[in-house]
């Protein structure tokens, strides 16, 4: 599985456990629902400056998004 799947894996795994919808953490992160459906996914690149907005969001780590382990 590529980095950039298991990046948009941790960012759902951790915005479920904040029991929020797709389109409520998009709507906090000025995302459409598309575009964060797709970096979930795997298939859109996410720039660092929202990567640390969507870390603090889901009051996590960069480290904890990024743990590819």
């Amino acid at each position: 599985m590529s980095r950039l799947n298991l990046l948009g894996n941790n960012i759902k795994k951790y915005r479920k456990l904040k029991k929020l919808s797709q389109n409520e953490l998009a709507e906090m992160c000025d995302f459409s629902r598309e575009h964060l459906a797709c970096v979930e996914t795997g298939k859109e690149f996410i720039s660092l400056r929202k990567l640390f907005l969507i870390a603090d969001l889901l009051e996590v780590s960069v480290k904890d998004l990024m743990n590819f382990e």
